[in-house]
C-alpha cells in the first residue's frame, strides 16, 4: 500500500478539490498520513487568489521539496490554482516538483503518478476548465465528521475587474441539482453530519448555466426536505447583485436554512463599485441589507470589503467607514487590494500605495473589533443553540463550538463549559461573557 501526504490551502472550495483528490487516491490503495510521517508521494494543493496566498503555496513547495531531498518523499505533486497560472514557471524553476496539475487534472492523478513510475521524468499538465466533480467521485473527509462541505459550482462569470478566478476557475459550472442532493443525502447516511456548507464562487448564480435561470432557490427547498439528521444548511459566498424575492423568501422561511447571509459588497462607493465591475451600486446594495433584515428576523449578516481599490480616495474611503459604522456588519473580513496580472483593475491609473493599503486595513479592523464587540455584549444572558466541534485539550469539561451564526474556521467561537456536552452534538448553551469575537458560556 502506498502512502500520501496532501497539503490543503486556500478556500474551502480548495478544501473539497482535496478531499477529492484524496478519494481519487485511497480508492486505488493509497493511505493518507501525515508529511512529517514519509511518503511516497506528497501533494501541495496551491491557492493563487491573490499574492499572499501564492507566496504561502510556494513555501508550502519549498518545504515538502526538502521532504524529498531528505528521502522521506519519493514523488512531489504540486496542483491546483498556482499551476493554472504558472504551469512553466514551476517546471523551470522548482526541479524538485514531479507532476503538475491544474484545477481541472486531479481526476487524472494516479494515472499520471503511473506514468512517472514507468516512465520517469516530470509531467506538467493543465487542461481546459470544464472539470467540476459529482455524487460519484470518491472524497475523503478532511472537516470534522458533523459538518461537510457541499461545492454546487464552480468556476464564475461575474469579471469583477479585481479577479483572477475565470483564469484558475473557468466560467461557471453548475451541478445537476439531483446531483447535489444525491451528495448530501450520501453525506447524511449515518447521521452524524448536522452541517453542511454550501459553497461556489458566487452560489446565488447556481443554476443560470445548466437551466437558463437561476436555481438556488429550488435546490435549497429540495434539500430542506431531504430526510436526515441535517440542522444546519449554511450557504457561502453569495454576491449581492444576484439576490431575487424567491431567494430571501425561502431563507427566511426555511427552518434548515441558516438565518446566516455570507454577502461580500467589497466597497460601497458607486466610482469604486464601478471601477470593480461589481454590477451593483450603494443604493442596491443598501436597499438589500434593509430588505434582509427586515424579512429574516435574527440574520446574522457577513461581508467582506477591499481597501486600497485603485483610485479609492480618502473620501471613498471615508465613506466605506461611515457605511461599515453605520450598518453595522455582524462579522465583516477585510483584504488589501492585491494588483493580478491580465485584470483591467492591475491596469487602472492611480494604484494606491502598500503603506495606504495597510493602514486603511488596520482602521477597517480596529473599527469593526469595536462593531463586534458591542454586538456580542447582547449575547449576555441568552441561551443559544451551540453545535460543538471540539473539546479543549487537557482541559475537563471544556469545548470549542459555534452558533447558527458562525462559519466554521471563518467566524468566532462559543468557549463552552459543560459536563454533558459531546462533540458533533447540539448543546443549549447560556452565555456568560463575551469577547471582541467570541463568546463564553455554560451548558
Amino acid at each position: 500500500m502506498k502512502k500520501f501526504a496532501i497539503v490543503p490551502l486556500g478556500c474551502p472550495r480548495n478544501l473539497v478539490d482535496s478531499e477529492v483528490i484524496a478519494g481519487y487516491l485511497e480508492a486505488k490503495g493509497y493511505k493518507s498520513v501525515k508529511l512529517e510521517d514519509g511518503a511516497d508521494v506528497a501533494i501541495v494543493n496551491t491557492c493563487a487568489f491573490v499574492a499572499s496566498a501564492r507566496e504561502e503555496s510556494v513555501d508550502a513547495i519549498i518545504e515538502a521539496g526538502q521532504f524529498k531531498k531528505d528521502g522521506h518523499v519519493k514523488y512531489l505533486v504540486v496542483c491546483g490554482c498556482l499551476p493554472q497560472l504558472y504551469k512553466k514557471k514551476l517546471a523551470d524553476e522548482l526541479p524538485e516538483v514531479d507532476l503538475i496539475l491544474g484545477t481541472s487534472d486531479f481526476p487524472r492523478i494516479v494515472e499520471l503518478l503511473a506514468g512517472l513510475e514507468k516512465r520517469g521524468g516530470r509531467v506538467a499538465v493543465t487542461s481546459d476548465l470544464k472539470y467540476i466533480y459529482d455524487e460519484n467521485s470518491p472524497r475523503s473527509s478532511f472537516t470534522p465528521g458533523h459538518y461537510a462541505y457541499v461545492k454546487i459550482s464552480e468556476g464564475c462569470s461575474n469579471s469583477c475587474s479585481y479577479c483572477i478566478i475565470s483564469r484558475l476557475r473557468g466560467e461557471l459550472r453548475s451541478r445537476r441539482l439531483e446531483s447535489v442532493m444525491e451528495e448530501v443525502r450520501s453525506l447524511s447516511g449515518d447521521g452524524r453530519v448536522k452541517e453542511i456548507e454550501l459553497i461556489g464562487q458566487d452560489t446565488t448564480r447556481y443554476g443560470a448555466d445548466l437551466y437558463g435561470k437561476p436555481m438556488l432557490s429550488e435546490l435549497l427547498r429540495s434539500l430542506c426536505k431531504l430526510q436526515n439528521e441535517i440542522r444546519w444548511i449554511r450557504l457561502l459566498y453569495t454576491h449581492p447583485a444576484h439576490y431575487t424575492d424567491e431567494l430571501i423568501d425561502t431563507i427566511a422561511s426555511e427552518d434548515k436554512i441558516c438565518k446566516y447571509i455570507d454577502l461580500p459588497i467589497q466597497h460601497i462607493s458607486g466610482k469604486v463599485l464601478r471601477l470593480m465591475n461589481r454590477g451593483v451600486t450603494k443604493k442596491e446594495i443598501i436597499g438589500l441589507i434593509n430588505k434582509l433584515r427586515k424579512r429574516i428576523p435574527g440574520l446574522i449578516l457577513r461581508t467582506s470589503v477591499i481597501v486600497g481599490f485603485p483610485n479609492e480616495t480618502e473620501k471613498d474611503f471615508k465613506e466605506l467607514m461611515d457605511f461599515i459604522n453605520t450598518t453595522g456588519f455582524d462579522r465583516l473580513g477585510a483584504f488589501m487590494y492585491s494588483a493580478e496580472e491580465l485584470t483591467a483593475a492591475s491596469r487602472l491609473k492611480f494604484q494606491i500605495d502598500d503603506a495606504v493599503k495597510r493602514t486603511r486595513y488596520d482602521e477597517v479592523m480596529k473599527l469593526q473589533q469595536s462593531i463586534s464587540a458591542r454586538l456580542m455584549k447582547k449575547f449576555i444572558g441568552k441561551t443559544v443553540d451551540v453545535l460543538i466541534d471540539e473539546r479543549v485539550p487537557m482541559e475537563d469539561n471544556k469545548f470549542v463550538g459555534r452558533t447558527e451564526g458562525d462559519s466554521p474556521d471563518i467566524d468566532g467561537v462559543v468557549y463552552v463549559t459543560s459536563k454533558k456536552a459531546r462533540v458533533g452534538e447540539f448543546c443549549k448553551v447560556k452565555i456568560t461573557d463575551t469577547l471582541e469575537y467570541d463568546r463564553i458560556g455554560e451548558c
